[in-house]
Parts: C-alpha cells; structure tokens; sequence
C-alpha cells in the first residue's frame, strides 16, 4: 500500500502546510503504508492548453514533468494534497496539475482511490481550499476522507492540535483503503458521475477513441455499446 503526498507551497522546508501534510503521511505510516512527498514547485507543469489531445489518443502535447507525475499518483493507493490558502483557491501549480487531468476525469481514473486534503491560512477560509481539493479528488473518481485547516493567526496551540488532527487523518486514510472505513453516499455519488462521464463518451466515440477505449477496458460499458 502506497501513498503520495502532494504539496503545494512554495515555502519549501519553512512551510506550515508540509508540516501538516507530512503530519498526515506520518499517520500513513504509523499504519503500516509506505509514504512518498512530491513537492510540486520542483517540479515544471505547464498550462493546459485546451486541444483535447489527450480525449483522443490519452497523450499530451507538451512535454514536462506531468506525465511522470502522473504515472506515479495513477500507482498509488492514496493521495494526499497539501496547499497554502491564496486569495481562498490553491497555488497555481496546483491547479495547473489538475487542469492537466481532463481525460483522467472523464475516465473517473482515480476511482478505488481515496485520499484527503489538508490547507494552512495566515487568517481564514482554510475550509473551502480543503473542500475545493478534496473535490478535485472526487471529481478523478477518488473517495475522500476528510481535511485538516488551520489558520496560523489562531497560534501555535492550535497548529498543534492542527499537526495531531493530520496524523490522525493519516491513520484514517490507511485504514480507508484496507477497506475499514465504507463511504457510501460517496459511492453512490461516484456511480452517478461515472453514469454522467459514459454517456459524455459515448456521444464522442468516434473522436474521443482514447476514452472510449478505456471504459471499454474498465468493463463499464455494456456489449452493445
């Protein structure tokens, strides 16, 4: 069982939110998981660009460090993402990661995935960033676990209980994917996203033959279709 955690700060060593999503890969661990930190501002992840390449063949037109990314969140059990609180969204490689899984949505490729999101703020509206990854999350077919927020200006009593609250989420991440933990709203939610995304694909068949070909592959679409 792996996990990847993903962070989001350009902060390096000095940042609050790697403490926290470190925090949360401890917990990983402490059940018994092998843990992997991906800092994604050393990594190049350039701007999607709309062609629609990877609807038809399942390959992008820019080169850089994305599809290596991508193969290892794909081998992974978890994900964890971690990012700071900008103008109340995510940094903007963060972003550009996920603008960068259009067909990886349509194709719901996280789904027997789970992970969790955790955001530091230096005053408020941590929440709705943890909300916004843990949607993007749920939006690659992932199940979500919960999130850890803490806003800096509350003091070091609460970054702790903020540190012991992301162990904590860890711990439930692990155990979410032996199979401990069931989430069933979540995945009738998935059914109904999945159900959404087929018909998308199947209104495009002839040109999107990439994601076609992969919910063919996944057994998700019936013989005569």
């Amino acid at each position: 069982m792996k996990v990847i955690g993903i962070i989001a700060s350009p902060r390096g060593k000095m940042s609050n939110t790697l403490q926290l999503t470190n925090g949360v890969l401890q917990g990983v661990r402490d059940e018994g998981a092998t843990t992997e930190l991906i800092d994604l501002y050393s990594l190049n992840i350039e701007y999607c660009t709309a062609c629609g390449n990877c609807y038809v063949s399942g390959d992008c037109t820019l080169f850089d460090d994305f599809p290596d990314l991508f193969d290892t969140l794909m081998d992974a059990d978890g994900v964890v993402l971690g990012a700071p609180n900008y103008i109340d969204s995510i940094p903007a490689p963060l972003k550009a990661m996920f603008d960068r899984m259009a067909d990886a949505i349509h194709c719901q490729m996280f789904y027997g995935k789970y992970g969790c999101s955790v955001c530091t703020a230096g005053g408020s509206n941590h929440s709705p960033v943890v909300e916004y990854m843990n949607h993007a999350l749920s939006s690659l077919g992932a199940i979500t676990v919960g999130g850890v927020g803490v806003a800096m200006k509350d003091g070091e009593e609460a970054f702790s209980a903020a540190i012991r609250d992301s162990v904590e989420l860890g711990r439930k991440l692990t155990r979410s994917i032996r199979g401990e933990c069931s989430y069933p709203e979540q995945e009738e939610a998935l059914l109904q996203r999945r159900d959404y995304f087929r018909q998308l694909i199947l209104w495009n068949k002839d040109t999107w033959t990439h994601e076609y070909d992969w919910y063919r592959q996944m057994g998700w679409l019936s013989p005569e279709q």
